[in-house]
């Protein structure tokens, strides 16, 4: 006979102890192999699973103690109001990138009272699972949301994350960062989480790390690489006063803010997440005759 939801969580946390979240994983797989909500395992903690879900539960277990991501065995997790849609071929979506789509919300209502009645054009690079692009489309109908990836089988996650949350407005374009973007458009704000890990960071060995795109994650120039490249090729796709925004390590704040002075963006600053890391980095293109106060 199979035990109940009370003594298989214990047993499960018990066989998660590697994991730093043992408890939660144990919850979250439980509650998706029951097609239910959390809640249900705290107020039936007596209820008994089948052969089925049993078998299923111990397969899901043995997975997470091997260190698979629970995102990757249920398929999906939430960001900012949305739960997407996640597989290997895209990187998890992690709260700190949240952060990119406060901060352009914040920019985008400034955009919109000095340009009223046209609709703000944000890009976001490397979308993935189209965690940015969808978050703000579902905040702002009326934005002009492009997304783009190198990865073909990544822009078919994302487009399945826009059609099942009905945001099918966002404009999807196979390619590497600013190449992908269409001729014409002078955006706003271009936002990117792009790869900004060293090769040889030892944190690729550790965690969901080892079971993630390694080209989501990896630059050259000990990280910097990508970064680069977009604050390059930024400029000739924002218009003027638009607004560069990107996603970097915790410790390349200093060296990502350099970046972006050398190619002429104007009051470049770091905003700090919720760990108290700096954690992205924005800049401007000044518009004709415009004087920066920074």
């Amino acid at each position: 006979m199979s035990e109940c939801i009370g003594q298989l969580l214990k047993q499960a946390t018990a066989t998660l102890v590697d994991s730093p979240s043992s408890r939660l994983d144990a919850e979250v797989l439980l509650a998706w192999v029951l097609g239910r909500d959390r809640s249900y395992l705290f107020s039936h903690p007596e209820a008994v699973l089948s052969e089925q879900q049993s078998n299923a539960y111990s397969n899901l277990l043995a997975r997470r103690a091997a260190g698979e991501p629970v995102a990757y065995l249920c398929g999906s997790r939430g960001f900012w109001t949305l739960e997407l849609t996640v597989t290997p071929a895209v990187l998890i979506p992690r709260p700190e990138t949240e952060l990119l789509v406060e901060l352009a919300l914040e920019l985008g209502r400034g955009i919109s009272e000095r340009q009223p009645g046209k609709p703000v054009a944000v890009a976001d690079l490397g979308t993935g699972s189209g965690a940015i692009a969808l978050a703000l489309a579902s905040e702002h109908r009326q934005w002009q949301v492009y997304a783009t990836d190198r990865s073909v089988q990544a822009l078919a996650v994302a487009q399945t994350n826009a059609a099942r949350l009905q945001l099918e407005q966002v404009h999807f374009a196979q390619g590497d960062w600013c190449d992908a973007l269409p001729a014409g458009v002078c955006f706003d704000m271009i936002i990117s989480n792009p790869p900004y890990i060293a090769g040889d960071d030892p944190h690729l060995g550790q965690g969901d790390l080892r079971f993630e795109p390694r080209s989501a994650l990896v630059a050259d120039a000990r990280g910097l690489a990508d970064l680069e490249a977009i604050c390059q090729q930024s400029r000739s796709c924002l218009g003027e006063g638009g607004f560069l925004l990107l996603e970097h390590g915790y410790e390349q704040g200093h060296e990502v803010r350099a970046l972006l002075a050398s190619r002429g963006f104007a009051e470049v600053h770091s905003r700090r997440d919720l760990a108290g890391h700096e954690r992205v980095t924005l800049g401007r293109l000044l518009p004709s005759g415009e004087i920066s106060d920074a």
